[in-house]
């Protein structure tokens, strides 16, 4: 597998332990999170739970997207020939530098120096708000949770609701501070109300949204029969930007793709009760090329690769791939509720970026090798997910990729298995071990002792001895 860095990459971030451990100290995070999760996924299991069907459906979801893996090539080929055909122009896109550019490309074609933009992960991904800015060029969010993350110089911290972290007062706070910077100000005597505070992203956006001639956006899915991209929101703000600039950017990765729209039909239905536990998206979008006097007059579509034709070749950890965005993992994942997005040091938080990221990125650096084991393994994100993703499973995949890498670490787990096989082997010695273990018992330490041992014991004491081994308690009682 090759491995990668890519700007998605937070610059700085500590490998997940350290950042976690931080995180976990934050008591204001921890009440954030645990308020918007537990809202999220009780609606979620609601929502679920009127669906007769919803076990036929998620089983659906999962055989469409292994069909569409499997022939991936096939449906992207017929894909690029039915936008083509509608109208639209695609460009393939290796990595995110490549991606990069030709989106500056087409936007400084336009001769304009700012976008509006949909909410987008793929565009995250790339860092492209990062590197338009670098040309010049004026990136402005319209999602109301990435405005918020993003007047506040922010980043992410959930796939749903990027501002998850932030409560009322906080938002109120950044728009009266920040948003002036941006545009129109908000009201000085703004108060900490969700209506107030959507009213004034609202006015704030509206003179962009009237203003702009370039639409950036992604996309939930594309359907390769017609050429036809579809974006679910629930603001209204991706259906301004896909329908009033003149230009509209699509950067979308290549697993996006299905079949058809019978295949589509599926996803509808799981997609959105699995992420805002909603019966329906109140916007689905849906564009096939251009059309004269209705919408932009030209569309671009950038296909991008960035690491995810190495995670198709891997057999295990391409169903990561299936991944439609939900978020439902996050929401039910212990650890991420405790730690947050921000430890995770991507784009992609929770279970779905711990078995994500480090295959797009590698496991070379400290940080994507730490995030296949922040996890429990509890295997709740496998239970909640629409697509049947046995993330666990790639979990332990991986820790066996980056255990087989070495490291000081890795090779003292490997000399105390060693051992503890032929230990086991041996029941004689064994035997010896456990009695001599009972009768030390009283000298024992509660922590492991050396860095690398006292991870295992850093939060939990050491369990302690009984009085006397099983085995010779078996032998005095039972023979």
């Amino acid at each position: 597998m090759t491995e990668r860095r890519t700007p998605g990459t937070f610059v700085g971030m500590p490998a997940f332990p350290d950042a976690a451990r931080v995180a976990v100290g934050n008591a204001t995070l921890r009440a954030n999170l645990r308020h918007a999760t537990h809202t999220i996924r009780d609606k979620r299991a609601r929502a679920v739970a009127e669906l007769d069907d919803w076990t036929e459906l998620r089983a659906a979801g999962k055989v469409i997207k292994d069909r569409t893996l499997r022939h991936l090539d096939a449906y992207l080929v017929q894909l690029e020939a039915s936008v083509t055909a509608a109208g639209g122009t695609v460009h393939w896109a290796t990595d995110a530098a490549e991606a990069n550019r030709i989106v500056t490309g087409l936007v400084r074609a336009t001769g304009e120096t700012e976008v509006v933009k949909v909410k987008s992960m793929a565009t995250q991904e790339i860092g492209l708000n990062e590197h338009l800015e670098a040309e010049g060029i004026a990136a402005y969010e319209t999602d109301l949770a990435e405005l918020i993350v993003q007047l506040g110089d922010d980043r992410p911290s959930h796939i749903l609701v990027p501002a998850i972290h932030r409560n009322r007062g906080e938002i109120r706070d950044i728009f009266r501070d920040r948003m002036g910077r941006w545009g129109r100000p908000a009201p000085q005597e703004l108060g900490d109300d969700p209506a107030e505070l959507a009213e004034a992203a609202r006015l704030h956006l509206r003179e962009k949204f009237l203003r702009a001639k370039v639409g950036v956006s992604g996309a939930n899915f594309m359907v390769a029969e017609t050429g036809t991209l579809v974006v679910v929101e629930s603001e209204g703000n991706g259906r301004m930007c896909l329908t009033l600039p003149e230009t509209l950017i699509s950067v979308v990765g290549i697993e996006k793709v299905v079949p058809t729209w019978r295949d589509l039909e599926v996803f509808l239905q799981t997609l959105p009760r699995s992420s805002t536990a909603e019966r329906m998206n109140p916007y689905t979008s849906t564009w096939t090329g251009t059309t004269d006097a209705d919408g932009p007059s030209a569309f671009h579509l950038v296909l991008l690769d960035n690491g995810r034709t190495d995670v198709l070749a891997d057999e295990v950890g391409r169903q990561a791939l299936r991944c439609i965005r939900c978020s439902a993992c996050l929401n039910v994942c212990p650890v991420y509720e405790r730690a947050g997005g921000h430890a995770y040091g991507s784009v992609y938080p929770g279970p779905i970026g711990a078995i994500l990221t480090p295959q797009l990125r590698g496991t070379t650096s400290e940080i994507d090798a730490s995030l296949p084991y922040a996890s429990t393994l509890c295997g709740a994100c496998y239970e909640v997910c629409p697509v049947a993703i046995d993330i666990p499973e790639v979990l332990v995949h991986l820790r066996t990729r980056v255990a087989g890498r070495g490291g000081k670490g890795h090779r003292l787990e490997r000399a105390a298995i060693r051992v503890s096989s032929w230990v086991l082997d041996h029941p004689a010695v064994l035997a010896t071990g456990e009695r001599l273990a009972s009768a030390t018992r009283a000298l024992h330490p509660e922590r492991l002792p050396g860095p690398g041992a006292r991870q295992w014991s850093a939060h939990r004491n050491l369990p302690e001895l009984p009085a006397e081994p099983f085995r010779d308690w078996w032998k005095r009682n039972r023979t």
